[in-house]
């Protein structure tokens, strides 16, 4: 790995999680809830993307769902919210990226669900440690399709099967080959302004929102500034805390404007790079190609 002669730095702080959330976490493979935002920030939050979506006249769709902190300013504030930093510090350590983001959008009595999966599986990245902030703008809730896990599930790499399923909201659809005692399954239900934490190689999945509100759920991946990207070009992403002593990524840049052309140009090398990665030996080379996303 090369260094770069001036590491790159950024805030450094500590973190919040004690000792028992820790080992917990490690045990378990995730945590939850973590209180990140008030239930008036989390509104504040809902409201500036349904101003968004209104003004535009749909519902945020396609690219625009991925790596979304480069397009609107509010949402590169909360990728570097620190009481989301400070809980991730606890897992990854002080050095570490914001990798990509995802919105995960289900409406009301919208049949979309997530299978049964590992995030690991068509990410690239060279090693597990990989953490998501899965933050809710609005109730997770059973009903609503919160996502479950598997407790104590995320040991290794399991095979997938593509599906492709027009409801399925994952990339190509992927679920888990292999039988998942569902039995075993925790519900991670979330208040607006709350998160969970969940390991790259979890089996987590969701059902469909069978509530009569949208659930809205705004999901950071987070990487030490170790790890690396193994398929295709080079890969991009943010350093959020600490220094970056290896070069890794391409430091993708804050968004002048929401949806500035500066914005939109670099979101759209950003996204072009990461589908290429996620859809690497596929027909789809596009988010945009993709029915549900």
């Amino acid at each position: 790995m090369s260094l770069t002669a001036e590491p790159l730095s950024s805030r450094t702080s500590g973190t919040s999680l004690t000792p028992e959330q820790v080992a917990r976490y490690r045990r378990d493979g995730y945590l939850f809830p973590i209180p990140v935002l008030t239930p008036a920030e989390a509104a504040l939050y809902r409201g500036r993307l349904e101003s968004f979506e209104a003004r535009e006249k749909r519902a945020l769709r396609g690219a625009l769902r991925h790596k979304s902190h480069l397009l609107f300013p509010w949402l590169w504030d909360l990728v570097h919210h620190p009481k989301i930093l400070d809980a991730v510090e606890g897992i990854l350590g002080p050095n570490f990226h914001c990798w990509s983001s995802s919105f995960f959008i289900k409406e009301a009595q919208d049949p979309g669900f997530v299978s049964w999966h590992q995030d690991s599986t068509y990410w690239g990245l060279s090693e597990p440690e990989v953490i998501t902030a899965w933050v809710a703008l609005s109730p997770s809730t059973i009903e609503a399709g919160a996502m479950k896990v598997i407790p104590g599930s995320q040991g290794e790499q399991v095979a997938h099967t593509d599906t492709y399923d027009a409801n399925n909201m994952l990339t190509r659809g992927q679920e888990l080959a292999v039988e998942v005692d569902e039995s075993q399954a925790v519900d991670l239900v979330l208040q607006p302004g709350e998160m969970s934490l969940h390991h790259v190689r979890i089996f987590h999945g969701s059902e469909p929102n069978r509530a009569q509100d949208r659930r809205i759920g705004f999901a950071i991946r987070y990487i030490p500034t170790h790890v690396r990207q193994v398929i295709g070009p080079r890969d991009g992403a943010v350093l959020v805390r600490g220094v970056d002593a290896f070069n890794n990524f391409e430091q993708e840049p804050a968004p002048d404007g929401e949806m500035s052309p500066g914005a939109l140009a670099a979101h759209q090398a950003a996204a072009e790079r990461q589908a290429a990665i996620l859809y690497a030996g596929t027909q789809t080379t596009s988010f945009e190609n993709v029915v549900r996303n």
